[in-house]
């Protein structure tokens, strides 16, 4: 089991993929409308004002989405898509079904043009599923590629580019490197919500796992990572306790201020992107961002060189 192979790790880490039960999905939608949590409404401002030259560059007939979720703000894409080309169609990949549900009745009431095709699946998986002789935009937003650690970061782009056709195209959305204040208050809400969303792991394990961890033994700590340019999340233990798995006869003793790492999210220098991910066989296109510069989607396109 994966989650004993991270736990029991030095240090003890997690797959932030586990932060996504219910109850993690709907905290998650409170943390995107928080004031401090700028990165979901400054991506759906450029999204808003820069569709339409988003699509104008990458001529496709169908647009993925990883992890779209109910896609909110893919929304615009699919609206410049209709504008500009009359139809195609939208294929979300998402481990949750009730995304899907809500994207495809979003997308036949406003844009019955286009055709739904939904995979319930984990992108990694989903990705190697598309016809690479339709000519696709890839979409990843959210700038969910910073809870990619270094190898995984390379594992992604590897599969991506294997499984992309020669007129097919990727837009990444990324957070930009900025002042520690900023990024630490973004992931540390004057509400709590991000540390009720990160220590609300540890019901969804106790579910699946039948281990006893205990919320009212556990503290959310986070930091900026300068060095590693990433905001790092930690579930801290306030006391020494032993948590079971007895499905599995094993435990390990959690010491006092002891720390799991949850979950990371890296930030991005774009020029140094549009250098690197070349070599993955992407060339970059555009790059679109907000007046503060505090955001960016970078659009690439399928090299005909790999």
């Amino acid at each position: 089991m994966s989650i004993l192979r991270t736990l029991l790790d030095q240090p003890r880490w997690l797959e932030p993929r586990y932060l996504y039960d219910e109850r993690g999905s709907q905290l998650f939608e409170r943390i995107c409308g928080l004031p401090e949590y700028y990165l979901t409404r400054t991506e759906n401002s450029i999204l808003a004002e820069k569709a339409g030259d988003m699509i104008a560059a990458a001529p496709v007939k169908c647009i993925v989405e990883l992890g779209a979720g109910s896609a909110k703000k893919t929304i615009h894409l699919l609206r410049e898509q209709a504008r500009q080309r009359k139809g195609g169609t939208f294929a979300p990949i998402d481990v949750s079904l009730a995304g899907l549900t809500t994207s495809r009745d979003v997308l036949k009431q406003e844009l019955p043009q286009l055709k739904f095709q939904g995979l319930h699946a984990r992108y990694e998986e989903g990705i190697s599923s598309i016809d690479k002789r339709l000519p696709t935009l890839f979409i990843f937003l959210g700038s969910s590629v910073g809870n990619f650690n270094r190898s995984e970061f390379v594992r992604f782009f590897h599969r991506l580019s294997q499984s992309m056709g020669p007129r097919d195209f990727f837009l990444l959305g990324v957070d930009r490197v900025k002042a520690a204040d900023i990024l630490e208050k973004a992931y540390n809400d004057s509400q709590g919500i991000t540390a009720e969303f990160i220590l609300n792991v540890f019901q969804n394990i106790n579910r699946l796992m039948k281990s006893n961890f205990d919320s009212k033994k556990i503290r959310y700590h986070s930091w900026y990572n300068p060095e590693w340019q990433q905001v790092e999340m930690y579930a801290v233990s306030t006391v020494t306790q032993e948590i079971r798995f007895p499905s599995h006869k094993a435990s390990f003793v959690w010491e006092k201020d002891d720390r799991i790492l949850v979950e990371i999210s890296r930030k991005f220098e774009p020029a140094r992107l549009q250098q690197q991910l070349p070599y993955f066989g992407l060339e970059p296109v555009g790059h679109f961002t907000d007046p503060k510069e505090w955001f960016s989607l970078l659009l690439f396109r399928k090299s005909s060189s790999l």
